[in-house]
């Protein structure tokens, strides 16, 4: 956890320590005080690789496109504001089109009104994005039609939603950290449609009232059309550590943190859900989907998902071919089997069920606190094993004042006292 706190500046150090030598500072003001920039697109256009722009308090009405390692530095984002009004993007960091970009930041500001995305980074490495407040962007959407006009051709699964607040796509060993992202049609999302997407942290982010989509999102998509890859890339070995999501996909259906490979041969495995907040969103706390997995077709792939120390509340029901049979904390829910999924050492309360599983693979459920009227519900024919769990009484599932378990669920021995207060198994069931 103490590297997961201090990766950010960790990572931004080592590239500002790297390119130290050369590194120049260059001003925005928009007033054009002290001979700095007026606009922050003219300013990044003059720095050279491995420069800091810093970025006095005002308004820019600007969308800024970056194509080199930069840290872009505001003042912060109560007084910084890039209100992209018309403009595809607030900040496009674009390595899509420049390969190589490594390092930089960007820190301080309040991003806005884009038509598309807040923040977009394509096929970067070790950045930092911390500290922003990114607020009202997919502007294009059109929600009724499912459309937005003008999405770029790689964004392959974005019409319906012009691609979140904060989008990461062939991104990898980068740090999105204490952003508030609210009111967009949806919070931050890691997708690969133009590479693999891995191995980074998402931490101490606030994700509220996004009211079309996830407040975390990782899917993996269909590649882009010009990618050399016929298949997926995937969205694998990424952190999502310490968020706050609440009041995510209330009018358009979408979890506090979701976790997609929806057809053949897409791509999310390895991801970790850590110590999470998820309250009052529109499908359950954290939901996993696969939808699809026809003969002969390539294969998709969820392994090694592991949810562990969250707390989960007021959720909703999941929908479609994912429904659940009532309001639940985690859904995990595949055509595919999906192996290695690891549930453990989370509080679930105020929900119909804690756990649900609908999947043909395995799930280990252990060490929760499960105040719910259902612990665990196995929808699927194979087997769960949700032993050592709190139930909400001492008695165990189906007792007096207990949640219980349905479906092929092993739950005994249980815990007769919550997790984190005096654990101990319960009756005659363990030690």
């Amino acid at each position: 956890m103490e590297f997961l706190k201090y990766g950010a500046g960790l990572f931004a150090g080592l590239v500002m320590v790297g390119g130290a030598a050369s590194a120049a500072t260059v001003c925005v003001d928009p007033g054009g005080a002290g001979g700095c920039f007026k606009t922050i697109g003219a300013a990044v256009a003059a720095a050279k690789a491995g420069d800091r722009v810093n970025v006095a308090p005002g308004q820019y009405n600007e969308g800024v496109i970056v194509t080199k390692v930069l840290s872009l530095v505001g003042s912060g984002a109560s007084n910084t504001i890039i209100n992209a009004k018309g403009q595809p993007n607030g900040i496009y960091i674009d390595g899509l089109d420049n390969g190589g970009l490594y390092g930089g930041m960007i820190s301080g500001f309040t991003v806005e009104n884009a038509n598309y995305e807040g923040i977009l980074l394509t096929n970067v490495s070790y950045m930092t994005i911390s500290a922003n407040h990114v607020v009202d962007n997919d502007q294009s959407l059109n929600y009724a039609a499912s459309t937005c006009a003008g999405i770029p051709l790689f964004e392959t699964n974005e019409g319906d939603d012009c691609g979140e607040g904060i989008h990461l796509v062939g991104v990898d060993h980068s740090t999105v950290a204490n952003n508030n992202v609210e009111l967009n049609a949806g919070g931050i999302l890691l997708s690969d449609e133009t590479g693999t997407t891995h191995d980074n942290v998402i931490t101490g982010n606030s994700v509220h009232d996004n009211a079309l989509d996830c407040g975390i999102t990782l899917a993996s998509h269909g590649p882009s059309p010009s990618a050399t890859s016929k298949l997926p890339y995937g969205v694998v070995n990424n952190t999502i550590v310490g968020n706050n999501s609440t009041h995510n996909g209330l009018i358009g259906a979408g979890a506090g943190i979701g976790i997609f490979a929806p057809g053949p041969g897409n791509l999310a495995f390895g991801n970790k859900v850590i110590g999470n907040t998820s309250v009052g969103n529109g499908l359950p706390g954290v939901t996993v989907h696969n939808h699809a997995a026809p003969p002969g077709a390539p294969q998709s792939n969820l392994n090694d998902i592991v949810i562990v120390g969250n707390f989960l509340s007021g959720n909703a029901a999941d929908d479609g071919d994912a429904a659940t049979t009532g309001t639940a904390g985690i859904n995990i829910f595949g055509i595919a089997p999906s192996y290695g999924t690891v549930i453990a050492e989370n509080t679930i309360e105020n929900e119909d069920i804690g756990v649900v599983i609908n999947n043909p693979g395995a799930a280990e459920i252990h060490m929760n606190n499960f105040l719910t009227k259902t612990g665990v519900a196995n929808t699927n024919k194979a087997s769960v094993v949700a032993t050592l769990n709190f139930f909400g009484c001492p008695d165990g599932p189906g007792a007096t004042g207990c949640g219980t378990v349905t479906g092929t669920v092993t739950s005994a021995p249980w815990l007769s006292t919550p997790v984190g207060v005096n654990v101990a198994a319960g009756p005659g069931k363990g030690r």
